[in-house]
């Protein structure tokens, strides 16, 4: 059984200028830190540029360095929150690159997603990410936060408009990686994943 306070890593999937990627992840760890069992690490993509090259390629110095600092964070965690927009239908691409970079970093651990956008509130970059995470043998939470028209959502201080709403389904989101985490790191303590 974990008896220390689970390592919670939030993911800030999206690199572009304007992006609202920072408010949401710094809202959700808001809602996580409340939490006296969880420890967060927001983990911001922009700040580990991976390049465009894949693991199979040579690794440039700057992709080195990048990976040199992910890759123990992610290592780290008992648990993740991917916070994703929607771009094309899908995740974006500098988030699906660090996952590509990364494997076992991701075994049996759980993983949940707040998405935002537009009408569908980033809700198929999240259902892309469910077969990608299940490659890397990783559980995806059932529930997830979906912002709509995130940019109408949010106040000037970070904070959602209508707070009640997404304050539960945190509450629900933070319930269930952190019962994963539980049961995920209490197994892998007596019997060693297998991938």
């Amino acid at each position: 059984m974990i008896d220390a306070a689970l390592r919670l890593a939030v993911i800030v999937g999206s690199v572009r200028d304007g992006r609202l990627g920072p408010t949401v992840a710094a809202w959700l760890a808001g809602q996580a830190t409340a939490r006296p069992n969880l420890d967060v690490d927001v983990i911001d993509l922009a700040d580990a540029p991976l390049g465009a090259a894949g693991p199979s390629m040579s690794v440039p110095e700057p992709v080195r360095r990048a990976l040199g600092e992910l890759t123990p964070r992610l290592a780290a965690a008992d648990a993740f929150v991917v916070v994703t927009p929607e771009y094309n239908h899908s995740d974006p691409a500098a988030l699906k690159n660090a996952i590509d970079w990364h494997n076992e970093q991701f075994h049996a651990k759980p993983v949940a997603f707040v998405s935002y956008g537009g009408i569908s509130g980033g809700l198929r970059a999240v259902e892309h990410l469910r077969a990608v995470f299940a490659e890397l043998h990783a559980v995806t939470t059932r529930d997830t936060i979906s912002f709509h028209r995130a940019w109408e959502c949010f106040d000037g201080n970070g904070q959602p408009k209508d707070p009640e709403g997404p304050a539960m389904a945190a509450e629900t989101l933070l319930d269930q990686v952190s019962w994963w985490a539980q049961v995920l790191g209490d197994a892998k303590a007596t019997t060693p994943y297998i991938a």
